[in-house]
């Protein structure tokens, strides 16, 4: 039998980095047209371009299928971030009431007008240093979109860095590629924003069942 690694507890936690010469910065304001907050470290403004709705990545997982291959997602320690149309975090609690999960409580949250997260590292590693004249930082090795485990804590306990697990591509429109209640019965190539939640809002109760499972055999 061929054991296998999760994939990410074998990729080096990445610090919090630092973007004094604005490399960073610049690569999301220019290159893909978002508004970011000043100041560090380096967050992006949500409710314009898009929100964030943000899961166990356990429970995320299972819901990169109702995703188009370029429908930017991040991971921040053992929370996955995926984003969705701006607006969609307005209707996440009436979408959750008409799915039937509005009794439950699931570990589903989102981040919408008025917010901000934590900018993942460009392209999934830290950003470039170069001169401001060379432009966005060069592309470099991404993390696969394979089995996601949380992220081990570094030597001070923090979580790190939020990284992208599939990063957005500058010069497209992102826009289109995001997860909205307009796709329902619609044409266009955007996700489901209802089929999305309510199979996270599914993994997210299962994992709270596998968890609290596991604690009542430690305690028996």
């Amino acid at each position: 039998m061929v054991h296998t690694v999760p994939l990410l507890s074998t990729v080096p936690l990445p610090r919090r980095p630092r973007d004094p010469d604005g490399t960073a910065r610049r690569w999301y304001e220019d290159g893909l047209g978002w508004a970011t907050v000043p100041g560090e470290p380096l967050r992006l403004v949500t409710g314009v371009r898009f929100d964030v709705l943000e899961v166990p990545a356990e429970a995320g997982e299972a819901a990169l299928r109702h995703l188009g291959p370029l429908s930017p997602v991040a991971v921040h320690g053992d929370r996955m971030r995926l984003l969705v149309a701006a607006g969609s975090a307005d209707e996440l609690p009436g979408l959750l009431d008409w799915l039937e999960w509005g009794s439950l409580a699931v570990d589903l949250t989102a981040v919408g007008a008025g917010g901000h997260i934590e900018a993942p590292l460009p392209s999934g590693r830290a950003p470039a240093t170069g001169s401001p004249d060379t432009g966005p930082p060069a592309v470099g090795p991404l993390i696969p979109a394979g089995p996601i485990g949380p992220l081990p804590p570094d030597r001070n306990g923090s979580q790190g860095a939020a990284v992208w697990l599939r990063p957005p591509e500058p010069g497209s429109d992102i826009e289109l590629l995001l997860p909205t209640l307009s796709a329902v019965g619609g044409v266009g190539g955007a996700p489901d924003l209802v089929r999305l939640v309510d199979t996270m809002a599914t993994e997210c109760h299962r994992v709270r069942l596998r968890r609290a499972c596991a604690q009542a055999l430690a305690f028996s």
